[in-house]
């Protein structure tokens, strides 16, 4: 909390954020404003409310902040920038940037918001430094909605891929050290983000549909079917990472392609066979500098850090479970919810670079950190509080109860 401390002009704000972030962290069966101000032992969650509406802090101040935390703890010449989307489910058409589309949460179309995240990623750890929240040209296209919601009427509809290319060149321009860059088909496609890339000589490796047309001395191909042109010796059997259950072995092959004219470096297909099933995955990669393959498979791992950085972030850290409308309080929680997992995930670097475990037990992981911290920062709340936070609970609900009947019965008389 002191590194983004200066952030708050004020001491009420500063405090509460920091109980916030505690409220975030602890072992709360759901978490919002109320049952974080409950925890923080507030008599309501007017102030939570208001440190996320209304409370003179800048949320991305904050964001520069957890990077430079994050880049501080984790450092790494060859790390990897990842970006990858993902969706929060949502009831009504009020929150901000929602609307029924494909969200990989459900895994179909669903009334949802979606938001596009930079993870950084090296051998120490990873954790997000960067979002995007994706605002769909169903809200551009309409003044009103997005002033009601808070949107600055300055923002203008944009890709998935160009908020990545955003945060990107933001992250370049501070000084994050990074060497390459990886995400999935939707970014894979864009030839402005790769461009952006090569511009600044950060290596890449992007997946790519098997579609794909690729250049090569022979021609133009898709890439699905350039998959069956390297011999039987040119497959490798190579670990894309340390998995669960072990490391995710597949057969790989590299494939050298032209570059355009009057560019630079160097430019290749990486092809992924499943060992089981024979399905292919491909990568179009790009690096300044001749790199072997086994450099490529590594980068291409690191893409599955961005998941795990969610699952982690929405399961310890409360990332999805916002409870908010309107911009600015979609990126305050945000914020606080990157901050928090930060936290866990810097602090697991650490112990793992400060000890040698032996076999058993194993290293102390982000989820064992959030429960060992959980149990110990609980305060001790009387009956007493319980009592009135029941109290207020049911007041609140029935006041609602009767607001909603009143406008219905005036709506539809």
């Amino acid at each position: 909390m002191a590194r983004v401390a200066g952030r708050f002009a004020r001491v009420e704000p500063r405090r509460r954020a920091r109980a916030f972030v505690l409220g975030l962290l602890a072992d709360l069966p759901r978490k919002n404003c109320w049952t974080i101000a409950e925890h923080a032992g507030d008599e309501s969650p007017a102030g939570m409310q208001h440190l996320l509406s209304r409370a003179s802090w800048d949320a991305d101040q904050v964001r520069d902040d957890i990077s430079a935390f994050v880049v501080d703890h984790l450092r790494e010449e060859d790390a990897v920038l990842v970006v990858d989307e993902t969706g929060d489910l949502k009831k009504g058409t009020h929150s901000v940037g929602v609307q029924r589309q494909y969200t990989g949460t459900a895994g179909r179309i669903e009334n949802s918001q979606v938001a596009v995240y930079l993870v950084y990623s090296s051998t120490a750890g990873h954790a997000a430094i960067d979002r995007r929240l994706d605002i769909p040209r169903s809200w551009t296209h309409d003044p009103d909605r997005c002033r009601t919601a808070g949107i600055p009427d300055d923002l203008r509809f944009a890709t998935k891929p160009a908020l990545a290319t955003q945060m990107i060149t933001q992250a370049l321009d501070a000084d994050v050290p990074a060497a390459w860059f990886t995400g999935d088909e939707v970014y894979g496609g864009d030839p402005h983000l790769s461009a952006e890339l090569e511009r600044r000589q950060v290596g890449y490796v992007l997946a790519i549909s098997r579609k794909r047309p690729i250049t090569t001395s022979a021609g133009v191909f898709p890439a699905g079917l350039l998959a069956h042109g390297p011999p039987k010796r040119a497959w490798q059997r190579l670990s894309a990472g340390d998995g669960a259950k072990g490391h995710r072995f597949y057969d790989w092959a590299q494939v050298d392609i032209d570059r355009s004219a009057g560019s630079s470096g160097h430019r290749w297909l990486l092809v992924r066979r499943n060992r089981r099933t024979g399905e292919f995955a491909f990568y179009r990669c790009y690096s300044a500098r001749p790199v072997p393959l086994t450099t490529l498979v590594k980068v291409a791992g690191r893409r599955w850090t961005v998941e795990e950085t969610f699952q982690a972030a929405k399961g310890l850290a409360g990332l999805d479970e916002h409870q908010v409308r309107r911009w600015t309080s979609w990126h305050r929680w945000t914020t606080l919810a990157m901050l928090a997992h930060a936290f866990l995930a810097v602090t697991a670097a650490i112990e793992r670079a400060g000890t040698t475990p032996p076999p058993e037990p194993a290293p102390l992981t982000c989820s064992e950190i959030r429960c060992l911290f959980a149990a110990f920062i609980t305060p001790a709340r009387g009956l007493a509080h319980r009592l009135r936070w029941s109290d207020w609970r049911r007041r609140h609900q029935a006041r609602a109860r009767a607001s909603h009947y009143q406008r219905q019965a005036v709506q539809q008389p």
